[in-house]
């Protein structure tokens, strides 16, 4: 007997653009909330941008939906339970460590940056605070025009609602914990 397959993810720009257009939203309204160009916004809709965490936090609360909701892929309830969502962009994949809290203020996530990367041309920011943990390899975090330099077991707090930016300058995958307070 053949195997059922199991049904693709919706891809997040897909459901990013489907909300946008379903609430009837232009891109430069998007824009005009996240700060965002309307250029990136193409990118992540078309799929050839994932966006970092913090992007999609402020691109959510721009679509007046729940974040969650482009974290969360089809599965059933106990695999939803056992699993962590892992996603991928070309430099470093994020888990959410806070399954469940999408309706929450206070987020948690596991990030893994390759080694010498950073996710490229973006910066973001978003209402709230961010406390970075660093589990493994050495990471630059900018805050504004502040360079911070953390090595394992190092940590920083800072109002993510600066302009930030997350780099790896080890030569080895930097592993970290991201929690992301937005009220």
């Amino acid at each position: 007997m053949p195997r059922k397959k199991k049904a693709a993810p919706e891809p997040i720009g897909k459901k990013i653009k489907k909300a946008r257009t379903g609430k009837k939203f232009p891109l430069d309204h998007v824009a005009n909330e996240t700060g965002f160009s309307i250029e990136y916004l193409k990118e992540i809709e078309a799929g050839k941008t994932i966006p970092p965490v913090g992007a999609l936090l402020q691109i959510a609360r721009a679509l007046e939906i729940d974040s969650g909701s482009l974290l969360r892929e089809p599965e059933s309830k106990l695999e939803s339970r056992i699993k962590a969502q892992t996603k991928r962009t070309d430099n470093y994949a994020y888990t959410t460590l806070t399954p469940g809290a999408e309706n929450k203020h206070l987020k948690a996530f596991r990030v893994a940056i390759e080694a010498q990367q950073d996710h490229h041309g973006v910066d973001y920011h978003h209402e709230g605070e961010e406390f970075v943990y660093v589990l493994a390899g050495k990471i630059e975090v900018a805050v504004g025009e502040h360079v911070n330099t953390l090595e394992k077991g190092d940590s920083l707090h800072f109002n993510s609602g600066i302009r930030h930016k997350l780099k790896s300058v080890s030569d080895e995958r930097a592993e970290l914990i991201v929690v992301i307070y937005a009220p």
